[in-house]
């Protein structure tokens, strides 16, 4: 199948190995081994040498010729805006401008100005100030940079129809449909709004703020009052905050968390050679496997190709706003995206990407600013993030689709974020692994403190189903003048696990938060121990906040680490090692005053945690704990 993942990649980590990798077919085996032992030595003593490194080369990684081609050459003309009372996040809604009925539709056009550019050698698609209503994916072409300019604000259909037109892949009822990724999972799903499949050198810029890519995300569907956000479902989390509705869902609709009677009753229809223990392990008990974030994993659990994933039509699975596959030499830069259906940008198997000066602006279930998955090689520079999920969380495949390898080589800086679940995450899809991130100059600002406050600063999200490693993460230079959520937040663990529900705040409140016990529910297999070591954080400032009953404190606790829970595990004996969370220092922080200043840090199955001057409450701590 000509559409299936073909991106494979053998990257070598930087210039370092580059050169070491040209020298081995000259040196001996023993020095090559030496060079290479000297290099990580180096490293592992400053290892923000690395991060310089990574940063520098990344500063510009595309070029394009000097030639613009602009939209409105091609038959582009601007729309009337009328207004119309949307969803602006989870519970808020607002009169908002959208397109009029019967508005020029500029796929077209905007289409056919990228495939001249690329055509002709490449250069600059132009779209100019104005409102624009485009009907269908913009579709990145390489050696093409889309800008928009001041003042350009694109306003996506809402109607997902449009995004099932256009794809490679016909899939007959379920639309044409596009090669895709879904919370990490292979799948032939609904384009994004702007898409790109194996290119290389492509940029998306704008002039400045005023450039806005605007997904409609909260804008009801034409005769409805359902929208892209609906198709979340009921959110699951104990005790949230300002995050617990999707826009006019009610018990009983469907969405992506409830059966789908579109999907087969049986893996056995799909998979027919499927021994039958496998397959109940899957499916789990009940029906609740059908549902069709539940039934993609299941897929692949169960081996299913991608062409046989078929999503679309008929299925609740949104698509991310911006979503390339498989693209190398990638620059985004300057404009702001907002109302997004899904998360806002979501780079896979991608190779040199910069992201900069990007305003990721989105209150809306899954709003996700920033998702790298298995890339190599990315820097996040001086981008702003309000969010209704996880600011930026770094994936790296789930279940069996880890053919793109780690999530690695990523530089974040300077960068200010406010609402969200984690200003800077990894996981919760993360079984390929996670190495060599570097988190610096970071202000996590919280604007929103009082409403819809920013629930972890610093998290990491996994299970014994999603498994993956996460190593060599270091967080530096962390300002956070208004804290974090003050009152606790909690997933729903098994019956019978040594972790009670409602006794770990690992869905929020902690300032930095490790969580191996994620949503254990949510997942039928549970065979994947991950595995968290080497994690270096310092020079993180936290602030104190005026509660409601007049007190100020900074976070519900400083630390929540939740190290891998072996009783998880449901796999065949024997039973694979469960390995602690180790190797973690904490040094020259100050956590403020936690409301749960009884218990300013919770601890399972970790070993080695050091804090070194740390402050908690106007206390210094200098300790080494184990749990």
């Amino acid at each position: 199948m000509s559409t299936r993942f073909n991106h494979r990649r053998t990257f070598l980590r930087g210039a370092s190995a580059g050169s070491l990798a040209l020298l081995g077919a000259s040196l001996p085996l023993s020095a090559v081994r030496a060079a290479a032992a000297q290099a990580a030595a180096a490293q592992a003593a400053d290892p923000w040498q690395e991060a310089r490194a990574i940063a520098d080369r990344l500063q510009m990684p595309v070029k394009f010729r000097k030639v613009d081609y602009t939209i409105t050459d091609f038959g582009a003309a601007p729309c009337r805006l009328v207004p119309v009372k949307a969803w602006i996040s989870f519970e808020e809604q607002e009169t908002v401008k959208t397109p009029a009925p019967g508005s020029k539709d500029c796929y077209a056009p905007i289409r056919d100005a990228i495939a001249r550019c690329h055509a002709e050698g490449g250069g600059r698609v132009v779209i100019p100030k104005g409102d624009w209503f485009c009907a269908g994916p913009i579709v990145l072409l390489s050696n093409v940079n889309v800008h928009l300019q001041a003042g350009a604000h694109v306003y996506f259909s809402n109607d997902p129809r449009d995004y099932a037109k256009y794809g490679d892949v016909d899939c007959g009822a379920n639309g044409k449909l596009v090669v895709s990724r879904w919370q990490s999972n292979d799948c032939l799903n609904f384009s994004s709004m702007i898409y790109a499949h194996n290119q290389t050198n492509i940029a998306l810029t704008g002039d400045d703020w005023t450039a806005i890519l605007d997904g409609q995300g909260g804008v009801p569907f034409a005769g409805s009052s359902d929208c892209w956000w609906t198709w979340k479902g009921k959110n699951m989390t104990i005790n949230s905050v300002a995050q617990d509705k999707s826009p006019n869902y009610v018990p009983g609709k469907l969405a992506q968390n409830q059966p789908n009677p579109n999907n087969p009753k049986s893996l056995a229809e799909i998979v027919p050679g499927l021994l039958d223990e496998k397959r109940r392990l899957i499916q789990g008990e009940g029906d609740k496997w059908r549902a069709d974030d539940a039934f993609l994993p299941a897929l692949s659990e169960a081996g299913v190709p991608i062409e046989k994933r078929v999503f679309g039509l008929g299925h609740y699975l949104r698509p991310p706003m911006i979503h390339l596959v498989g693209c190398t030499g990638v620059l985004l830069q300057g404009y702001q995206v907002t109302h997004t259906p899904f998360w806002q940008h979501h780079p896979v198997a991608c190779r040199d990407l910069t992201i900069r000066k990007v305003y990721a602006n989105s209150l809306g279930p899954n709003s996700d600013g920033f998702d790298p998955e298995s890339c190599d090689g990315v820097l996040v520079d001086g981008c702003q993030f309000d969010t209704g999920d996880d600011c930026i969380a770094i994936k790296a495949g789930k279940n069996l689709d880890t053919q793109f390898g780690p999530s690695q080589n990523i530089v974040i800086q300077h960068c200010i974020m406010h609402s969200g679940h984690g200003a800077v995450t990894l996981g919760s899809e993360m079984s390929a692994g996670i190495q060599h991130v570097y988190a610096q100059d970071l202000v996590f600002q919280n604007k929103n403190w009082a409403t819809n406050p920013l629930n972890i600063a610093i998290r990491l999200k996994t299970n014994m189903n999603r498994g993956g490693f996460l190593r060599h993460f270091y967080v530096r230079n962390v300002s956070i003048p208004n804290g974090v959520q003050t009152t606790p937040s909690f997933y729903a663990t098994l019956p019978g696990s040594p972790i009670p529900d409602r006794s770990v705040a690992a869905a929020a409140g902690g300032v930095i938060t490790f969580d191996c016990d994620y949503t254990p529910r949510a997942d039928n297999v549970r065979i994947r121990p991950p595995e968290v070591s080497n994690v270096h954080i310092s020079n993180v400032k936290v602030g104190n906040v005026a509660t409601k009953d007049g007190k100020r404190f900074s976070s519900y606790q400083a630390v929540v680490i939740l190290g891998p829970v072996a009783f998880d595990y449901n796999g065949p004996d024997p039973r694979p090692e469960v390995l602690p969370v180790r190797d973690i220092t904490i040094t020259d922080c100050d956590f403020g005053t936690p409301s749960n200043l009884d218990k300013p840090w919770f601890l399972y199955n970790v070993r080695n945690l050091k804090l070194n001057n740390v402050t908690i409450a106007g206390k210094k701590v200098n300790t080494t704990l184990s749990a």
